[in-house]
């Protein structure tokens, strides 16, 4: 896609999401779908889900592209792809698949997009140019593409949190991918205006949620657009993040093993909010707890802490071109 046809599906996908997200907020707080928001002192009920305006505002761009052939059909491929890692999410939502579910189902939703994929190699540092053959196509794109959606959705917690920072990571690679000439633009970008749209009522203080569907859809495209551009090293560093939030929950999960008494490993899984709006967490364990347990930050001084960390690591994987 050209420049201007990028700037075009943007802003149309994120006309499209203001309108989408406002009436989803409507009709889900009349209907009580509706989850609490635990870092207010009011305790008060958000509008939860938001995942779903995101995949009809991008089912809708992408009808239209359809209907008038300007969508290739690896970028449709690749759209299924998203509409099963979304429906999965928001049957989490729903029914709690459970943690093991989460790993092993949406590894099989990556594989009609890696076995369109071209080329089964991918370039290394040190070593270069490796072909990987069937391995690539049954393993590394599904095992990616799953470990991204879980990564975004674990770093999360905080209201614009996940939803900032999916925006900011399909940016860059949005960028790379004009930069470098790969596939997957129309998604990156028609995608990135859906969440940015969604964004502007998920902000502090949120008005909705983007719950484990809008987490599994905006994970599932960064990591299609990682694998899919070539990009699985500089996608790693762009992620470096929401790796180490991964790895302090890991370190977390396996002294509560080991310590099943102490109570500095119980697991909890929210903090409260102090008289003067700052935030009290239960432990450093995560990422986003780890600032807020050393000083005294709002949540909305969390959210733009976090955002510049990823930023830093976006720029550093910009030049990167594998």
């Amino acid at each position: 896609m050209k420049p201007e046809d990028v700037a075009f599906v943007v802003i149309s996908s994120l006309l499209l999401s203001l309108i989408v997200v406002r009436f989803q907020i409507s009709e889900f707080r009349k209907r009580g779908f509706v989850a609490t928001d635990y870092y207010k002192r009011d305790l008060r009920k958000v509008p939860t889900c938001g995942g779903i305006s995101l995949l009809i505002v991008f089912f809708t761009i992408l009808a239209v592209m359809v209907a008038l052939g300007r969508i290739s059909r690896f970028e449709l491929i690749a759209s299924m792809t998203i509409l099963l890692f979304g429906v999965f999410g928001l049957l989490d939502d729903f029914i709690d698949v459970g943690r093991i579910t989460k790993v092993f189902i949406p590894l099989f939703f990556s594989i009609p997009v890696a076995l369109e994929m071209n080329s089964t190699s991918v370039i290394l540092p040190l070593l270069g140019e490796v072909d990987l053959g069937l391995l690539y196509v049954y393993l590394i794109v599904p095992l990616y593409v799953m470990v991204v959606a879980n990564l975004v959705n674990m770093h999360s917690g905080f209201n614009g949190l996940a939803v900032g920072l999916s925006a900011i990571l399909m940016f860059f690679l949005l960028v790379k991918s004009i930069i470098f000439n790969r596939n997957l633009t129309f998604t990156l970008s028609c995608m990135l205006g859906a969440v940015l749209g969604l964004l502007y009522y998920n902000w502090y203080p949120s008005r909705i949620f983007d719950g484990n569907v809008g987490a599994m859809t905006m994970g599932a495209t960064i990591g299609l657009g990682i694998v899919a551009c070539g990009f699985l090293v500089s996608g790693f560093v762009m992620l470096i993040p929401h790796t180490v939030n991964f790895l302090m929950y890991v370190y977390w999960r396996i002294m509560r093993k080991l310590h099943p008494n102490d109570d500095r490993w119980k697991l909890v899984k929210f903090g409260r909010v102090r008289e003067d709006g700052t935030l009290e967490v239960p432990n450093r364990l995560t990422l986003k707890w780890l600032l807020p347990y050393h000083f005294r930050m709002t949540e909305k001084q969390v959210v733009l802490a976090m955002y510049a960390l990823t930023i830093v690591f976006c720029l550093i994987s910009l030049p990167i071109p594998y």
